[in-house]
Formats: C-alpha cells, structure tokens, sequence
C-alpha cells in the first residue's frame, strides 16, 4: 500500500491533508477530534498580538454560492483571527502537540508590521514545541484594514521584511502564506524566497461580496442592514489556486520553493492535483467545514488507491510530474487537431450540445430524424463545449485525427507534431518573432 507519510521543510505527518488555519482549527477541542479522525495536521488559526482581543461579529459570518443542487460552491467570510486569549491558545498547542506528538502542528500569526512584535511571538510559539509557523500575509478583510494580513502581503517589500525577521528569532521553519489579490503572485513568492522562507502556503481567500440582498439591499452576510467584503474560498476557487501554484512552480526564482497548496480541496483527487503541480502538502478548510472532519477517510482512501493503481510508493513520486507540461499559450502546438465524437449508445438525446454549439459556438452539431446529434467535421474547431456541456460522462469526446489526413475545415493536411513547436514555422508566435 501507498505511503501517505510526508516531510515538508523538516514538518512530519502521518499523511499530507493538513486543516487550514480557519474556525476548524480554533482551539484544542476540534484539533483533537480532527486528529482522532485522521489528519494529518493542522495550521491553528490566526494568532494576534498580546493585548486587547480581537472582536468578531456577533451575526452571520459566512455567506454563500451554491450549485444547482444546492451543493456548497463557495463561502464568504467575514471572521477576523482567533478571538479567545493569546495564553490560552498557546497551552492549549502545548498540550495537543504533546499527545500528538506524530501530527504537523504549524501556527498561523498575525501581528502588527514591527520586528519588535514579531520578536516578542515567536519564542512563546516555540516553546509549544509546535513544528512550525505560518505568516498569515494574506487576510483581505478586517485584519488587513488595521495595517495586518493582505496589508503586507501586497508588498513584497513587506514580505521579505518581515520574513528576514521571522527567520533571525526562531529555529522553526517558516511558511509564508500568499494572498490572491495581488497581480502576479510571483512577485510575493520571490520576496519569501528572498527572506529565506522555508516554503510558501497558496492561496489565502479572495476579496469578494458573494451576493446582495433583494428585499434589504445589503450585502450577505448582513449585520443589522450592512454588509462588508470578506474573503472567498471552497471548491470555486480551485481553479484559481491551481493557476497560482503552477506560476510559482514554474519561475525561476521560486521553483524549487516548497508550496503547500490551498484551494477547494475537496477529495483526493483534488489533492493529487495539488501534489501533481508540486505541492508537498495540502490545506482544506471549507470541505471539513461542509461535511465533517470524517471526509478525511475519504481523501486518504482515494489517494491510497491512485497511488497503488499508478505504481507510486509515496507522494515524492508524482509530486510536480504536471509542472513541465504547463506552458504559455503561444507554445501549444497548432498542428494538433482533434474533432468532436458523440457516442450513440451513451446519447440520451437531451441536446444540450446542439443548443450551445448553434447558439453560441460554430453550428458544428446537426440535428438529424429521431433527434440523433452527429458533428459536422467541416465546420467543428474542436473547442470542447460540447464536451463541457454534456450531462453523460464519455458520451461526447475529442478524437485526434491522424497525421497525414485532410482536416474537413480547412483542406489542410494534418502535420506530424513538430519536436520543437517553439521555432516551427506555423507558430506565429516565431514568426512575429522573426
């Protein structure tokens, strides 16, 4: 069977699914249930300074998108960092990475932007005996308002600041946490790497109003008739952390930095994703938010049996195997032809593919007598749509066609792909470069 046990930057776990720093990882009760059901290892919610504590809301904190079916696509939220007493959340990582001596016991911290703040910290993190800390640069409401979280986390000057800091006055590794709005999450990775962060955590949530009120005309959540931006996460923003994962992988200044990635992970396969695009260790928040922290047999289950039918003995395996095949645009090779391919046997003749290719696509699809939907070769470009649009898995699918024959389309004959596309004379990106 597949070894889940991982080792990010010197941080041990029985398996790579770490909770996130969120409400589920607020104090010893849930990180104990959450270690007793399985995982891996927790990130305990934001700690701040000592002194006054923070306030939240007392009204709703989250709003939210949901599917068709009303399955949870995303959630905003609008909840600051931990409310409860510095001491208190520091004995309470004492005594749960005592009995846990196994699991990833990483802090999350947020204090003001002055070295004295974070000097007076981080020793008493340590004393906990907790593995490691994560700088929580990326918070895009409330704390990042008062000078805090995305505040810093949009300056890299900032960030290497801060983080040089962090590395002088503790022995703990330091994971640096990125927030997404920001234009090129590049730049801020650099400034970690800069700093000596250890690794770089991606992505924190996004800005976001998730919906508006009808009847009172105020933002959701609504605490008593106003509303405020919070930070978006779930299954909605996958894609978008993805993005953000593969950048940092792929630049020359921050490949080879660790990344524990973040971003609607909701099952394993999620997760292979994540580790695929090199990825050491992954953080779910909204998926044990939604179904329990129990959904961690789930993940570690599916993620077993990928690994066991693909031959891998450990995450090492596969980790970063997707980074060499993403590229810009411009090096896509434009000699691959593919055409749309609908299976009769699997077609339960509902159309959505005709309706999106004739209305908004290139009137590839025929209706034929006894609704039977067959592709017009000469006028499909393969854009997938109808694929996407598709209720029935594999019903609909993208056939290559073979070098040497005769693209309908065009009259072109189908080249042999290129061994370098990059300086092919068909690219037109070479040829605007010549």
């Amino acid at each position: 069977m597949a070894d889940l046990t991982t080792d990010f930057v010197g941080i041990k776990s029985p398996n790579p699914f770490w909770l996130a720093s969120a409400p589920p990882t607020d104090k010893e009760y849930n990180v104990r249930r959450a270690f007793d059901a399985g995982w891996g290892g927790v990130v305990w919610k934001t700690l701040g300074a000592e002194g006054p504590p923070v306030v939240n809301v007392n009204g709703p904190r989250y709003g939210a998108i949901y599917g068709a079916d009303r399955r949870l696509l995303g959630l905003n939220n609008i909840e600051l960092i931990t409310d409860r007493p510095l001491e208190t959340n520091l004995n309470e990582i004492k005594a749960v990475k005592r009995d846990y001596p196994d699991r990833a016991m990483v802090v999350s911290i947020m204090v003001p932007c002055e070295e004295e703040a974070w000097k007076a910290i981080l020793p008493r993190v340590e004393e906990t005996g907790a593995d490691g800390i994560e700088l929580n640069f990326g918070c895009p409401h409330g704390m990042s308002e008062r000078g805090m979280g995305s505040a810093v986390g949009q300056v890299p000057e900032y960030i290497e600041m801060v983080t040089r800091w962090c590395k002088q006055y503790t022995r703990m590794p330091v994971i640096v946490k990125l927030t997404p709005n920001i234009t090129d999450i590049r730049k801020p990775a650099e400034a970690a790497a800069k700093g000596g962060a250890d690794a770089v955590s991606l992505i924190n949530t996004i800005n976001s109003i998730t919906s508006v009120d009808l009847d009172s005309f105020a933002p959701e959540p609504t605490i008593d008739g106003k509303g405020s931006h919070g930070g978006y996460c779930g299954p909605a923003v996958k894609p978008i952390a993805l993005s953000m994962v593969s950048e940092i992988a792929r630049a020359e200044a921050t490949r080879d930095m660790p990344i524990s990635g973040i971003g609607g992970i909701t099952t394993w396969r999620d997760a292979a994703e994540y580790i695929a695009m090199s990825c050491g260790s992954v953080q779910v928040c909204t998926a044990a938010m939604t179904y329990g922290f129990g959904i961690i047999k789930e993940m570690t289950a599916g993620l077993e049996r990928y690994m066991d039918e693909k031959g891998f003995a450990t995450i090492e395996d596969f980790r970063g195997m997707a980074v060499p095949n993403v590229t810009d645009w411009q090096y896509l090779n434009l000699n691959y032809v593919t055409k749309a391919r609908i299976d009769q046997d699997l077609c339960i003749k509902c159309g959505r593919c005709y309706a999106a290719c004739e209305d908004t696509s290139h009137q590839a699809i025929a209706i034929n007598p006894g609704r039977v939907f067959e592709v017009i070769d000469e006028e499909c470009v393969a854009c997938n749509l109808c694929v996407d649009v598709c209720p029935v898995e594999a019903c609909i699918t993208m056939e290559r066609l073979e070098a040497g024959t005769v693209d309908p389309r065009t009259g072109k004959v189908v080249e042999a792909a290129p061994a370098d596309w990059t300086t092919h004379p068909n690219n037109p990106m070479a040829q605007a470069a010549e």
